[in-house]
């Protein structure tokens, strides 16, 4: 409330009273309806949204989020050694937070989409919960090394659940996408994505051929050395932020046991995932001659 002097205890009060008339979501703390709120602008329906579909779409991605010990499931731990998920120390000028990612390993045969999206969602959380609320967030994807090899290793479905969670369920206040050293590849890859997108979010993706180009969005020396930054070698940078996340270990598993719908408990109709989603159909995985 130091933070947020928009933030109202009555506000916190009416978003728990409608919560206990939703059964089938979980317990709530105030501190995460509070941050739901920020996200939402303290707009009270907008905000009621946001948490339904967090909780909904998190119990019906497995994929993004279950099997989050990072200590125990070889495939997370791989996806953490292929992609350097970063949340950086420095601010925009506008005081917004900044999170990145970046290829360590550019060999496509090491990369899964779907471990390497529930990394960086587990990045994202972890962000949240140490940093509560922000004025705002930009997220830095370097596409440094990305090729044609990476978008034989997308699935159309999960590019799908993917976006779906950005937009509409991801409690922050997201200001920008910058993507930095573009090629043609990415020109291809984000066309995969874009049907999916909201003309909101739309707006707010930028591509870079140039960190001159960047540097008009933010300071360059934010970033990793390798990049032209003071921020120090990414992969130092990797290895703390992975032991940022395997401390956080303990609330990846609560989460897990506590903080999903149960959808037996549902008003109105249960949803399954192709309810959210559709059927899978048999564009599940892109083909590239």
């Amino acid at each position: 409330m130091k933070k947020n002097p928009e933030l109202r205890m009555s506000d916190i009060q009416i978003l728990r009273e409608w919560c206990e008339k939703q059964p089938h979501l979980p317990k709530i703390q105030d501190i995460l309806l509070a941050i739901f709120l920020q996200n939402n602008y303290f707009r009270i329906e907008p905000t009621k949204n946001t948490i339904e579909n967090y909780f909904t779409i998190r119990t019906h991605v497995p994929e993004f989020f279950s099997n989050r010990d990072l200590l125990k499931v070889k495939e997370l731990q791989k996806a953490f050694q292929v992609v350097a998920h970063l949340q950086l120390e420095g601010k925009t000028r506008e005081n917004y937070s900044i999170l990145m990612g970046r290829f360590l390993n550019f060999e496509p045969s090491d990369y899964d989409f779907s471990s390497g999206t529930k990394a960086g969602f587990m990045l994202m959380d972890e962000f949240i919960w140490t940093h509560g609320s922000s004025p705002g967030l930009i997220y830095i994807a370097d596409a440094t090394g990305v090729s044609l090899g990476h978008m034989k290793c997308l699935n159309i479905i999960l590019i799908k659940k993917f976006i779906h969670y950005v937009q509409d369920a991801l409690p922050v206040r997201l200001k920008a996408i910058h993507v930095i050293n573009t090629s043609p590849v990415v020109e291809l890859i984000y066309n995969m994505f874009k049907p999916f997108i909201k003309t909101e979010l739309i707006d707010l993706i930028y591509f870079h051929s140039s960190m001159e180009s960047a540097s008009k969005y933010f300071s360059i020396e934010v970033l990793p050395n390798e990049l032209g930054g003071k921020a120090g070698p990414i992969q130092e940078l990797a290895n703390a932020q992975i032991k940022k996340i395997e401390n956080f270990g303990e609330w990846f598993l609560e989460d897990e046991k506590i903080n999903r719908v149960d959808e037996s408990l549902r008003i109105n109709k249960s949803k399954a995932s192709s309810d959210l989603f559709g059927v899978d159909g048999s564009f599940k995985k892109l083909e590239i001659d």
